[in-house]
């Protein structure tokens, strides 16, 4: 026997037992006869006693000890006189009588603290010892917890988890697909899915009626702090509903996972057109734990002869509240802010409404303080508050103030951790145009349906048509989102000529949903909720690799195995591959 408690496990009620804990030593600290040892198992923290005056010999061998060995150790249960209430354990230690080591082990690169001295790269080529840490060892654990407490809702609500296939058909219309060569299919490929979307229309169309599956989805694309190459989704379909029923019923999901994972309760899910949250935020993802709605300016600042306003498209602003008192060097940090060039502004206007009543701004050679209170009742600014205003095309300006208003909002400390927002984003374009190939894209995906009231748009102006589709967003973070689905043939042609699909290309790419249809599908709906963000907005992490057992860094490569790597001319021969010389 190896143990016969955990290190997480042991209790003043265990005090006199003999018991038997196996670990990884994580601290050891001599004071003269008495040696200490912190044994650490994934469950916690129990502290070793070794006596040289009652076992000299045990005392040698566990001052020859080094961090991360692995031990075992039996002894006896006693109260500690010097209690550690910040551990579970912190009442109790052993008194050891026997030591075995199991494994002896190098100096790890770096501390298994939760501060640790290891930077990112360091920590992800060596992942297995970084996972020993108990910060990323609790995100594991949540991550577990989550996908057990979905699993448990959506059973109760009569989804049954259904396996989808990994090796599919490519059809690349979003990201890029990963592909597959088949050997025993010279020349031909599978494809990864981004989505079980297809099939889980089918299992429609089959009669499952409520599908779900935690699955894995994979997508060839840039990645950033949200954005893996392998991600997982939590992925569900329901058969006979409506936008209103799929709403409700996720909602609940949230409700229940607040509530059982972080006993808060939360029952606030306005719903915010697309159109408005773009007015508003400059974003499809508000985030709404603070305020700063944009204001649109242009008409009340132009006709003063400043052309940076005249000429623009779009003047916005927006009122930072108690912040007149900024300086010009944070002014001056904020203007930088914006001229990055991954926002690429060309400047930034200020007015500071001082506690006084009065104004002082950057374009006080065009604006007196008549105009500047006009400015300021427009955007209801009051005494104390701080006016920023960016003027370009309409698209860029609110991408820009977008950023800018979350930027102040960290600044002022309203973008709290601990705080939650949600909200569901709905009515959606259906289409996006793309100048560079004259064409429209799905904003979603193909099989999203129009609003019933924007049919008679399809064949008149596409662009205006609004999808029946919906985003859940908490706190600026894009949680999932989904639509409710075109089940009729006709309907779904109409929507592939429109984007300038062929009758032969929507077949070979589609042909099976469509066959599939023609056997009577069901009206039908559905939405993925990426369980990664999910997790990490619970964890109150910044960015998803962490509660990720082994992820990938922002190469897209896994520091620790080293993949993606070149393999043998042999396995290419066998697939019908070959090299292309880059040079």
């Amino acid at each position: 026997m190896y143990r016969t408690h955990t290190c997480g496990e042991l209790r003043l009620q265990n005090v006199n037992e003999s018991v038997i804990l196996s670990g990884w030593v994580q601290r050891i600290r001599k004071m003269g006869g008495m040696t200490f040892v912190d044994l650490r198992d994934r469950f916690g923290i129990t502290q070793l006693v070794f006596d040289q005056e009652k076992n000299p010999k045990l005392f040698e061998k566990a001052n020859r000890l080094g961090r991360e060995w692995v031990i075992q150790c039996q002894g006896i249960v006693a109260e500690r006189s010097n209690k550690n209430l910040h551990l579970n354990t912190g009442e109790i230690e052993i008194i050891a009588a026997e030591l075995s080591i199991l494994n002896e082990s190098k100096i790890p690169p770096f501390t298994i603290e939760d501060d640790t001295d290891g930077g990112d790269d360091l920590r992800m080529e060596y992942r297995y010892i970084d996972l020993r840490r108990n910060t990323v060892r609790k995100n594991l654990e949540l991550r577990h917890l989550i996908a057990l407490e979905v699993r448990k809702y959506l059973s109760e609500h009569n989804f049954l988890e259904v396996e989808t296939p990994v090796l599919i058909k490519s059809t690349p219309e979003g990201a890029r697909d990963f592909v597959v060569p088949s050997r025993m299919n010279p020349g031909e490929f599978y494809a990864l899915p981004q989505s079980p979307q297809l099939y889980k229309q089918l299992l429609m169309v089959a009669g499952f009626d409520r599908y779900f599956q935690i699955v894995k989805c994979f997508r060839d694309e840039d990645l950033r702090a949200d954005r893996q190459p392998e991600f997982t989704q939590i992925d569900c379909e329901m058969s006979f509903v409506m936008q209103d029923d799929v709403l409700d019923l996720f909602e609940g999901m949230m409700i229940h996972l607040f509530k059982t994972i972080h006993h808060i309760d939360i029952h606030d899910f306005p719903r915010m057109t697309y159109a408005d949250a773009m007015r508003l935020y400059g974003s499809d993802k508000p985030d709404l734990r603070f305020g700063m709605p944009f204001v649109e300016l242009k008409e009340v600042v132009s006709g003063h002869q400043f052309s940076v306003f005249d000429s623009a498209e779009y003047v916005g602003g927006i009122c930072a509240t108690g912040c007149s008192s900024y300086t010009r060097k944070q002014i001056d940090e904020l203007t930088e802010f914006v001229k990055r060039p991954q926002l690429g502004a060309k400047g930034l206007v200020y007015i500071k409404y001082e506690p006084d009543g009065s104004f002082k701004s950057s374009i006080d050679k065009f604006y007196n303080a008549n105009d500047l209170e006009t400015i300021a009742e427009e955007v209801q600014a009051k005494p104390g508050d701080l006016i920023l205003i960016l003027a370009d095309e309409k698209k860029k300006a609110q991408k820009v103030l977008s950023e800018l208003r979350l930027e102040m909002g960290t600044r002022l400390g309203l973008r709290k951790k601990d705080v939650f927002a949600p909200l569901w984003v709905v009515d959606f374009p259906l289409f996006e145009w793309d100048e560079e190939t004259q064409r429209y894209y799905a904003m979603h995906h193909a099989f999203t349906s129009p609003k019933p009231e924007d049919i008679v748009l399809l064949s008149t102006d596409p662009g205006q048509v609004r999808a029946n589709a919906y985003d859940m967003v908490i706190n600026g973070v894009e949680l999932g989102g989904g639509s409710i689905r075109i089940h009729n043939s006709e309907l779904q042609h109409k929507i592939f000529q429109i984007m300038g699909f062929s009758e032969e290309e929507a077949q070979f790419k589609f042909g099976f949903l469509m066959d599939a249809f023609k056997y009577g599908a069901p009206p039908h709906g559905g939405l993925a909720f990426g369980l990664d963000r999910v997790v990490s907005l619970f964890a109150g992490l910044d960015s998803i690799r962490d509660c990720i057992a082994f992820p990938k860094n922002n190469a897209g490569r896994d520091m620790m195995s080293g993949a993606p790597s070149p393999i043998e001319t042999n396995q290419l021969t066998e697939l019908s591959l070959k090299l292309i010389d880059s040079k």
